[in-house]
């Protein structure tokens, strides 16, 4: 079972449903209605068969009982989350012990040089989010680049440590 958290356009709730298979599950949650509204038209048949479950809620309070994920991914979300200690707390509450999160952004100084990233959004350094996730309970946290020079894309990929509390 994966989750999209933030899907925005659905590009990625595709791919996840193939990953998982056809006997998997994909959970998306969203705060815009318009985008559950695409979505749902969208991957029809999928929410019809129950692979694909659609939720309204955020980052910081997700609507998914604890360890229920096997992996979850979320991108382009953590610059409008005002507390991400809370949202990672979030993010290692439902993914089970031995899963993975990717938290995916845009690189800090690519971004502060586009003009819409001064309209809400809140940029931090990726050393940072990093240390959240640490934080927060992740292991072997690491910054996998895609793309080179300084537009290059940050995915986060962190482990949920397996056995014990999520903060052992």
């Amino acid at each position: 079972m994966a989750a999209d958290i933030g899907f925005g356009g659905g590009v990625a709730l595709g791919p996840l449903l193939d990953r998982t298979g056809p006997e998997g599950h994909v959970h998306g949650v969203e705060l815009s209605d318009t985008a559950l509204a695409i979505a749902r038209r969208r991957f029809r048949p999928h929410v019809a068969d129950a692979r694909l479950r659609l939720h309204a809620g955020d980052l910081a309070d997700l609507p998914l009982s604890d360890a229920s994920v096997d992996a979850a991914i979320t991108v382009n979300t953590v610059y409008f989350v005002p507390d991400l200690s809370r949202a990672f707390a979030e993010l290692i509450r439902v993914v089970r012990p031995g899963g993975r999160v990717v938290v995916g952004v845009g690189d800090p100084a690519a971004m502060r040089a586009m003009p819409f990233t001064a309209h809400g959004f809140t940029l931090r350094p990726v050393d940072e989010l990093i240390a959240l996730l640490g934080q927060a309970g992740f292991r072997d946290v690491r910054d996998e680049r895609v793309g080179t020079g300084d537009r290059a894309f940050h995915l986060l990929v962190a482990d949920r440590p397996s056995g014990g509390p999520a903060t052992e």
